[in-house]
């Protein structure tokens, strides 16, 4: 029998399969307040991962969400972010998380990043990050895909302590500060994330409603 997005409002429970601890926490604080149970990798005994072998930040959130969720049995959200610098022709894009090669980090991804635009003067130094989200159910099918982007420009050098991935690097020119500098309750509130997410659960909420009707 096909799932139906309404079971959602009885389990209430979506499987992320990331270990990034800081993403977890940016999805919980979102999803929390709209009654959701999140559970990850570290909820489980066994080890799965995903080979990101999409060619969009889309197709990454698909292949996430649809294997991971045939994997759990459960419904299941697959996200993928990055930063996409247009002097870079959108470089780093999907590989943003391992810009600088096998075994990269935050601070050698950084670290690459602004050597290649050491060039690139302040007026030419635009970039958005951007979050993309699919929902599959059980079965692998995918109900709902969104996406929200966040623009600004990187900087020279770090400033802020906070955050991860190029968050000392990209400043919000409305606020004059990097995400690495934000409170946490502004980023959630102007985030590519939390952008995605709202777009996300108003898409899951129409869901729903349309689904319920369809039953009644």
């Amino acid at each position: 029998m096909p799932y139906r997005i309404n079971d959602l409002t009885q389990h209430r429970s979506l499987f992320l399969g990331t270990n990034n601890k800081k993403k977890i926490l940016e999805l919980e604080q979102l999803l929390h307040p709209r009654g959701f149970a999140l559970k990850t990798p570290k909820d489980f005994s066994d080890t799965f991962d995903v080979d990101e072998t999409g060619t969009t930040f889309i197709e990454n959130a698909r292949l996430k969400a649809i294997a991971q969720a045939r994997h759990r049995g459960m419904w299941t959200i697959g996200e993928d972010s990055g930063l996409c610098v247009v002097a870079l022709k959108g470089a780093p894009g999907v590989i943003s998380a391992r810009f600088s090669g096998p075994g990269a980090t935050d601070e050698s991804n950084n670290q690459l990043l602004l050597e290649r635009m050491n060039d690139i003067p302040m007026d030419r130094r635009q970039a958005y990050y951007i979050s993309t989200i699919a929902l599959a159910d059980p079965a692998g099918e995918i109900h709902i895909e969104t996406s929200g982007e966040c623009w600004g420009k990187v900087l020279r050098e770090y400033r802020g302590h906070g955050g991860f991935g190029y968050d000392p690097l990209f400043e919000i020119g409305e606020y004059h500060q990097t995400f690495a500098e934000m409170g946490a309750a502004v980023k959630r509130a102007i985030s590519h994330r939390a952008r995605s997410l709202r777009a996300f659960l108003r898409k899951l909420d129409d869901a729903i409603s349309v689904s319920d009707r369809e039953i009644a």
